[in-house]
């Protein structure tokens, strides 16, 4: 049977990850990290390096080949090795493009890494030589609202909470439990950055970064890796791993829409539309609702986008996303459970790898192996992962329906 000829059902069969942790606490380097990611997920996956075809590595902070320096600690078998960088969004594009590749009949396997070794302290402007690519967004976000002399990542996500509250009628409380929700749920997190059970109050009274945000309900620089396993239905099926293969049911990426600059709002500004979007396509592939989904790992880099994203993905009326947050309903014993991994404000942020660790948590949840974090009879998660500047990616992943 030729490639073009397979069937074009997608899974993931081995996950892995490190440690995510505070830059320059981590022993070894990025190609260290990316190699105990990498020979995990491999191991999980039961296969060599030399089944691999094709692989994607991503990271935003490094040299044009950094990719190749991580992914040759795995092996040297000449198969093509892409750089990705997507900004935050990195890791699931990463993970998007190898899918393609295996989707498209182009590869039965392929493998998706992300890693990062990052700087202490809010993420600041490289180049200063050249047009910053943010400069579109930072551009509408000063024409609605007066710069301020926050730091331009939770400058921009806090005033996404600001218009909210101005507009829906959420305050800062709402925000802080989200902050308090995922730095509790981190506490089963082995491979979290944070594992303190911070109360509502230490979450509220710490550092105020940008208001609402304060400290805690803000996502921090990270160093660490994460790796997904991406195989056909036909690999799958002849190295019979069935027992441990998650589909990837639906997916899509989004870049900016004209409203995200032209709509004076701080909202849209940190990609709302991309995310509805987005989030429309993967479950429309899938065949699912939002409301069939049981676990969600979401992008929480501020605890701001969190609320917003709950509007976007759908799981409740725009303007409502605090409605959830009273009823506590995206918690364990829920209607849904977000970020049981603690998120990206408590398990860590290494941006490369992000979107892999998200891949990683969710792939645990539906096969039943996310211990003290699992979430009951967990059968259809959703990833999302986003970017400024921008990009978006939403995946839809199951348990498959049958073994063939």
């Amino acid at each position: 049977m030729s490639k073009n000829e397979r069937g074009n059902r997608t899974f993931v069969i081995g996950v892995g990850m490190t440690k995510f942790d505070k830059p320059g606490t981590k022993e070894g380097d990025y190609p260290d990290w990316a190699k105990e990611a990498g020979s995990k997920a491999l191991e999980d996956a039961g296969i060599p390096y030399d089944a691999v075809e094709q692989a994607f590595a991503g990271y935003c902070y490094g040299e044009s080949t950094s990719g190749q320096r991580a992914i040759y600690q795995l092996g040297l078998t000449g198969i093509p090795v892409v750089n990705v960088n997507n900004n935050c969004s990195t890791g699931s594009s990463a993970l998007y493009m190898a899918r393609q590749a295996v989707k498209g009949g182009l590869a039965d396997c392929a493998l998706a890494v992300g890693f990062e070794k990052m700087e202490m302290g809010s993420l600041g402007v490289k180049y200063t030589d050249r047009t910053n690519p943010m400069d579109q967004h930072a551009a509408a976000m000063f024409a609605v609202r007066e710069p301020e002399p926050s730091p331009p990542a939770p400058q921009m996500f806090g005033n996404a909470g600001r218009e909210h509250m101005e507009k829906y009628g959420s305050d800062p409380d709402h925000y802080a439990w989200i902050g308090w929700k995922n730095h509790h749920h981190s506490v089963n997190n082995p491979y979290a950055q944070f594992q303190t059970d911070y109360s509502m109050d230490e979450i509220k009274e710490a550092k105020m970064i940008h208001a609402p945000l304060t400290k805690l309900q803000c996502s921090p620089t990270s160093d660490g890796s994460a790796c997904a396993i991406i195989a056909s239905e036909r690999f799958v099926d002849e190295h019979d791993l069935w027992g441990q293969a998650i589909e990837i049911a639906g997916q899509a990426m989004t870049t900016d829409m004209r409203s995200t600059f032209d709509e004076g709002s701080s909202i849209k500004i940190v990609g709302y539309d991309m995310s509805k979007e987005a989030a429309r396509l993967a479950l429309e592939e899938a065949e699912a609702s939002i409301d069939d989904v049981d676990v969600i790992e979401l992008h929480d880099c501020f605890s701001a986008n969190e609320l917003i994203t709950y509007e976007a993905l759908g799981l409740c009326d725009e303007g409502e996303g605090h409605k959830l947050v009273e009823d506590e309903a995206t918690t364990y014993g829920g209607k849904v459970v977000v970020n049981p991994s603690g998120g990206l404000i408590s398990k860590g942020h290494p941006l490369g790898a992000t979107g892999l660790a998200q891949c990683s948590e969710l792939t645990w949840q539906l096969r039943g192996q996310a211990e003290a974090r699992q979430v009951e009879d967990a059968k259809l998660a959703l990833q999302h992962n986003i970017g400024l500047g921008g990009a978006c990616v939403v995946s839809i992943y199951r348990q498959p329906a049958n073994g063939s």
